[in-house]
């Protein structure tokens, strides 16, 4: 499992019981997490002295309950980086920390490659691995069908200093613009996507994961360029094991350009235990 090792305004500290104790800089959250099955005792006693707890509804859904004042928006760091974290009605905070372990291979390889890498970002959400990648010297085109998610983006992309990098900024149904882009002769070194297991298009389009993405990743290969550097393919359906994907983008991108394919668990260290929290799925073709 690869997991990030540079955090220093996040911590997961403790799981038990279906939630997540969480430190985001100075404030403690709860959240819920359904890969949390196990019943340890809650011995940290941060679980009593949260500043505030997302409950699910029975009805779908589900609210805060704060128990100390929390500022609507704060600030973390992930070391050159710096995001703007807002408690959400659906319990996120627009950062997934798991996804540091990507931030940073993107970014390697964009700092190491001899030319300028022009990097996609589709499903982009609220811009963290775009904004990594801009820090890291590339151009970034940052897709995402929520325009709320889009501003929220480049509030981050401010934060961090990077606001006026060589950048694009789209509200867009990823499949359209891809296919758009396509057709308008742009190619692209780079590609990450993380797709969500079901969504809306700013139209209503639908979007179900395992269905459409492999006619997705197909599509995808046709707006890389002659010699791409990298596809990321992220995943938080259970359903899609890390094999899986890393075999989907074996027969569409491999077979293509070459390179060689990886995938794995990431995950969150969890300080009370000394273990690590599975969040997720990655793979990985990198080119040659």
């Amino acid at each position: 499992m690869r997991s990030s090792e540079f955090w220093k305004d996040y911590e997961l500290i403790d799981s038990s019981d279906g939630e997540r104790l969480e430190r985001w800089g100075n404030i403690i959250l709860i959240r819920p997490d359904p890969q949390v099955i196990w019943h340890t005792e809650r011995k940290n006693p941060l679980w009593r002295n949260a500043h505030a707890r997302y409950l699910r509804s029975n009805t779908g859904g589900g609210k805060w309950q704060v128990y100390k004042k929390i500022p609507d928006a704060w600030q973390v760091k992930y070391r050159e980086l710096c995001f703007n974290v807002k408690p959400m009605g659906f319990k996120h905070t627009g950062i997934f920390p798991e996804q540091a372990v990507n931030w940073d291979f993107a970014a390697d390889i964009i700092r190491s490659s001899d030319r300028p890498l022009n990097v996609l970002n589709l499903f982009g959400y609220t811009g963290c691995a775009t904004i990594a990648c801009l820090k890291a010297g590339a151009s970034v085109c940052h897709v995402d069908a929520s325009k709320g998610m889009v501003a929220w983006a480049k509030e981050n992309a401010a934060s961090s200093g990077v606001i006026d990098k060589p950048v694009r900024w789209i509200v867009d149904d990823c499949g359209k613009f891809v296919a758009r882009e396509i057709r308008r002769g742009r190619r692209y070194d780079g590609i990450i996507m993380d797709p969500p297991s079901y969504g809306r298009g700013p139209s209503g389009e639908i979007w179900k994961l395992e269905e459409q993405l492999y006619s997705f990743v197909e599509l995808c290969a046709d707006v890389l360029s002659e010699k791409p550097a990298f596809v990321i393919l992220n995943s938080y359906t259970t359903g899609l094991s890390p094999s899986v994907m890393e075999y989907l983008l074996g027969t569409v991108i491999k077979s293509r350009f070459g390179g060689s394919v990886s995938s794995d668990e990431i995950g969150l260290p969890v300080t009370d235990t000394g273990m690590c929290l599975p969040c997720g799925s990655t793979a990985i073709w990198r080119g040659e």
